[in-house]
């Protein structure tokens, strides 16, 4: 086997469980409140709660424009996302029903959904690999500025829920805000450069 594709399979596991994790802290926390997530997770989120749209499929295509670039300048990006963007996708479709499982109040889906977000995503961001779509594009800005890559990803999300407050409302929108700070914050201490 050639050196790329051992590589790929050690990273296999970690897209694996990070997958996992962000499929519970989608389905098991946001879902159940209608709270949004930022960056392409948090655009296919508004399309699944407005029009029932399947948030995994939709995160497949929104995040090929970004793989597509990646694809053309930066391959070695394009194949450490594209595999996390499949598997992560499938993941959050196939988990859909377990959204009437934990049935907590909004407060701790909050807390327990942004860690769970943010350790799935900084796993696979420290590991070199993603979930394609604006994780994506956080890892082509971190590389380009030398900037810690959870706060990059903190950025990106705060655009995007803010372009989301109107559909939101106040009270969901700082709930979705407090979920976005914990995964940032979460995803910054896993990849943290030592």
């Amino acid at each position: 086997m050639t050196k790329k594709v051992i590589i790929i399979f050690r990273k296999i596991p970690v897209v694996l469980v990070g997958s996992l994790l962000l499929s519970i802290g989608i389905n098991g926390f946001l879902v159940p409140h209608y709270l949004l997530d930022g960056g392409t997770i948090g655009i296919a989120l508004i399309l699944h709660y407005y029009f029932e749209f399947p948030t995994g499929v939709t995160m497949i295509i929104l995040g090929f424009p970004l793989c597509w670039f990646a694809w053309v300048y930066e391959r070695t990006y394009f194949y450490n996302s594209f595999y996390g963007l499949i598997i992560s996708s499938l993941l959050i479709d196939w988990l859909e029903p377990i959204k009437d499982q934990f049935q907590l109040s909004v407060f701790p889906s909050v807390i327990f959904g942004g860690v769970c977000i943010g350790t799935g995503i900084g796993l696979m961001l420290r590991y070199e690999t993603s979930t394609g779509g604006t994780d994506l594009l956080a890892q082509l800005l971190s590389k380009a500025f030398s900037l810690n890559i959870g706060i990059v990803i903190l950025i990106i999300d705060g655009f995007i829920i803010t372009a989301g407050l109107p559909l939101l409302g106040p009270k969901t929108f700082l709930f979705s805000c407090s979920t976005i700070f914990i995964g940032g914050m979460t995803t910054s201490l896993l990849t943290k450069k030592e």
